[in-house]
């Protein structure tokens, strides 16, 4: 059904097995930096309308490796796909973030979740083929979903949060409701992305947003415990392939140990996180066990002239040092990302010289 893998870096820097350049890709690397994705968007009218057509999805996934020799596409939607199909009512406006017609912040609210039926997500499943097809081998296609933690942060607030009010509130004052809105999320999440997977991710990221905002402890009670819940679930494979997969917690550096026991197969780390660390605590060794690791530029670094960002690319690979290069064992791997998504100021120009930087750079690391 599906055109034979012509770049399978990504996927195998995801098996921590040796490649010949550090795999990169980036968070939002389909978005609004991007004047071609500027110019789709009007015509689709909205988000959801460019979310929830298949054609305009598929030519936004795709624009950025138009420009760029990146290793990796990700699917073109949103995190809140589920809670919108809950029946919660997902809006933007323009030059605002997400809002949900309803709030889940009462027993009776948290009683009329249930895990969606996924007909309400056909378009994502839609797109997910288009985009397989559309790619005809040349990258892998990554799908993803927003973690249980993070989408009851936008359930509970109802949109974005600077302070967290609500949902802290509600998690403090009945924990009951929260792990009830948890377990919903988690399975509808496993659901979710195991029908991505089916209709043709090659591997699949939960992106945990939200998660570097609560307090030690909490973190594995209301977030950690519900990411394996969803890891738990998830098919291991798809026609006989390994579908890799990510986790990614913002501001979650701290509880790289809590994390090393995840089952998945990369951790990603924002910019905050001292790579070389992150490598000792979690990377493993040659012919052992252990995670890749994803990340971790601030992407604020991308408005910085030409040469400090590839001074800033050639530091952040310096950090995590040189990837192991045997092609007969597994070993420490990364896969070059941003911190978090890319900016929408971003100049597109400076994206070309990250790309560039990074495999070049990369490929003299393993020649050293």
């Amino acid at each position: 059904m599906f055109a034979p893998l012509q770049n399978d870096s990504f996927l195998r820097a995801c098996l921590r097995q040796a490649t010949d350049h550090t795999p990169i890709w980036l968070m939002r690397q389909a978005g609004r930096y991007l004047p071609e994705y500027c110019a789709t968007r009007a015509k689709a009218g909205s988000f959801m309308g460019l979310a929830t057509n298949t054609d305009f999805a598929t030519e936004v996934t795709l624009q950025p490796l138009e420009r760029y020799p990146l290793d990796a596409a990700i699917l073109f939607s949103d995190i809140l796909t589920v809670p919108d199909a809950m029946g919660l009512g997902l809006s933007f406006a323009q030059g605002e973030g997400p809002k949900f017609a309803k709030h889940v912040r009462d027993e009776a609210a948290v009683s009329d979740l249930a895990v969606p039926d996924m007909n309400k997500l056909r378009y994502v499943f839609d797109a997910v083929t288009s985009i397989r097809k559309a790619l005809n081998g040349r990258v892998p296609l990554i799908g993803f979903s927003g973690s249980p933690w993070t989408l009851a942060c936008y359930m509970v607030e109802g949109s974005g949060s600077d302070d967290y009010r609500q949902v802290k509130s509600l998690m403090y004052s009945r924990p009951d409701l929260m792990h009830r809105i948890l377990a919903i999320n988690a399975d509808a999440v496993a659901l979710y992305l195991n029908t991505q997977i089916e209709a043709g991710a090659q591997a699949v990221m939960i992106f945990d947003s939200w998660g570097g905002v609560l307090a030690d402890g909490m973190f594995q009670q209301f977030s950690l415990a519900y990411t394996k819940r969803v890891l738990s679930q998830l098919k291991r494979s798809q026609d006989g392939t390994v579908i890799p997969r990510l986790v990614f917690t913002k501001g979650g550096g701290l509880w790289l140990p809590d994390m090393a026991s995840l089952d998945c197969e990369v951790l990603g780390v924002d910019w905050t996180v001292n790579l070389s660390i992150a490598r000792a605590q979690v990377g493993g060794s040659v012919g052992g066990p252990g995670k890749a690791l994803q990340g971790n530029l601030d992407p604020n670094a991308l408005f910085a002239p030409a040469d400090a960002i590839a001074a800033e690319a050639r530091r952040v690979l310096d950090a995590f040092g040189q990837p192991h290069t045997d092609a007969n064992t597994t070993g420490p791997t990364q896969i070059f990302n941003l911190g978090h998504g890319i900016s929408q100021y971003t100049p597109p120009d400076h994206v070309a010289v990250l790309v560039e930087t990074v495999h070049q750079h990369s490929r003299k690391l393993r020649n050293a």
